[in-house]
This record gives structure tokens, C-alpha cells and sequence, in this order.
């Protein structure tokens, strides 16, 4: 029953903080008002220089059509503007990646797509590195965060040569043997820099059997958002028995874990009713 004349895509800009223009893409309802009262979710990646293309899904309108603005940032870091846009957001540059995904969301809630507390927030593996780290800089700004098998604990996991990918993993965001990759990284791990403030509600999934993201990153980074968080905001932890990296592969099961990240959004967010 999908009628394309219901809805409008934009592309938008938002500008960070040293001045560069960030893509965002928006999918909304024709009749949407921009007046601060509605939901947002905004998802990125902005890694290994990976560009996050939009494309048509039919879960996304599970929300678009309860009135939530849909948005892809295309944050550096990912290839969307070529070489340059994936050098500028790795290794020492990293957190351009993250602080142009907070760019991105400031720029919504300007513009009174949104409100503050009214985003949700999602990525996953290194998009979940994303999660976390924009949660630990600007909680403020979210009412919620799904974050799917997300690399959290990245210094101890590099450090580590026994894993399969870590020493792979210099490319991207540096050596930890070296004290300047170390410092930096440190300064940026999701799990090294939750500290006490006030947390929204955060869903992270693990796949027992995930290679990439080992099962006990996200169960660690859980417990200690427990442990710190000055808020009463729920941190579940969902762990895949039999599945790696990608999630359950059946058709309907991996159907079945979307409405589950998709209902913990629309709970947290308090719009079950609608």
C-alpha cells in the first residue's frame, strides 16, 4: 500500500564546527510541520569509508508514518564525498565523525524538524562506535539510542593481537602501541569515557557467535552505563545466541529483531500509541 505521493525527501546541510557542510538526507510525511513537535530518527555510519547511500526500506516508514522525520547523516569518515571525506573522519581525525553527527541532529532540532529528547539515535559496528560516542558527548540531545553490535571497548579489542581483525584495524583508527593513537583513541572509546551523568535509554545487541564485534563489548559497555548513569533510563542488552555479526539471518527472525529495535524506539520515545 505504498503511495509515494504521501512523502517528501530533502536534502539538507548542516555545518560543523570548522566550517565543512554535512549532507542530510530526510524522508517525512508531505503534510509534516515543522514546528519542534515531532520525532526524529537519524542514523550513520561514517567509517572505512563506506558511503551510506539512501535507499528505499519499508521499515522506515513504521515511523514516518507516526509522524518521526527519518534522516541519514552522511558524516566524514564514510566515502560519501570521495577520498578526502573518508581521510578527514579516521585515525587522528576521528571525531569529526562524531561531532558532525552531533552537527547534523543540532541542525534538525534548529530548523524545528525535532525537539532535544525527542531523537532517536541508531548504528551499528562501527555505526555503534558512533552511538556511543556521541551519547558520552551530548546525552542532552537523544531520547533514545539503538546501537547494534557496536564497537564500544575499541582500545582494549586493538590491543589485543589474538583477535582476528585488531591489528587489521591500524588502518583505520591507528596503533595503540603508539602512545599519540593511544591518547587519542582513549580519548573517544565509548566504554573508556562513560562517565556520571544522565544517560537516555539505550538498546545494544551482541551476536554470540559475531567475530568482528566480540558478544562481551556491548555486555561490558551495558553493565558499566549502569553502573555510571545518574539517570533511570533502561540499558538492555539483547545478545543473539546463534547468530554473528550480521544478526539473525532468517527472513522472519530478522524481521521479527527490526520491530523489536523499532519498539523500543516508539516506547522509549513514548509513541506505542500511535
Amino acid at each position: 500500500n505504498y503511495d509515494s505521493s504521501l512523502y517528501v525527501t530533502e536534502r539538507v546541510f548542516s555545518v560543523a564546527a570548522d566550517g565543512t557542510r554535512i549532507p542530510i538526507t530526510l524522508l517525512h510525511k508531505k503534510d509534516f510541520v515543522k514546528d519542534g513537535s515531532n520525532p526524529a530518527h537519524i542514523i550513520g555510519y561514517g567509517s572505512y569509508g563506506s558511503s551510506y547511500d539512501p535507499y528505499f526500506s519499508s521499515q522506515r516508514f513504521l515511523l514516518v508514518d507516526r509522524g518521526f522525520v527519518y534522516a541519514i547523516a552522511h558524516i566524514r569518515g564514510g566515502g560519501d564525498l570521495g577520498r578526502s571525506w573518508y581521510e578527514s573522519g579516521k585515525m587522528l581525525c576521528k571525531k569529526n565523525t562524531f561531532t558532525d553527527f552531533i552537527s547534523c541532529t543540532e541542525h534538525m532540532i534548529s530548523e524545528k524538524y525535532t525537539s532535544a529528547g525527542k531523537v532517536s539515535m541508531q548504528g551499528g559496528s562501527a555505526g555503534g562506535l558512533l552511538m556511543g560516542a556521541v551519547v558520552n558527548m551530548r546525552p542532552d540531545l537523544y531520547g533514545c539510542v539503538v546501537a547494534q553490535v557496536p564497537f564500544v571497548d575499541v582500545v582494549s579489542t586493538i590491543l589485543d593481537p589474538t583477535l582476528r581483525f585488531s591489528v587489521l584495524e591500524y588502518k583505520e583508527w591507528g596503533n595503540p602501541n603508539e602512545k599519540n593513537y593511544y591518547d587519542y583513541m582513549m580519548s573517544y572509546s565509548p566504554y573508556d569515557n562513560i562517565s556520571k551523568q544522565d544517560y537516555p535509554p539505550i538498546l545494544a545487541t551482541a551476536g554470540l557467535n559475531d567475530s568482528r564485534v566480540n558478544y562481551w563489548e556491548p555486555a561490558k559497555w551495558v553493565a558499566r552505563l549502569r553502573d555510571k548513569s545518574t539517570s533511570d533510563s533502561v540499558f538492555l542488552l539483547r545478545t543473539e545466541m546463534g547468530a554473528g555479526h550480521q544478526g539473525p539471518t532468517g527472513r522472519y527472525d530478522a524481521i521479527k529483531k527490526s520491530c523489536f529495535n523499532l519498539a523500543f524506539i516508539l516506547k522509549s520515545l513514548n509513541y506505542m500509541s500511535n
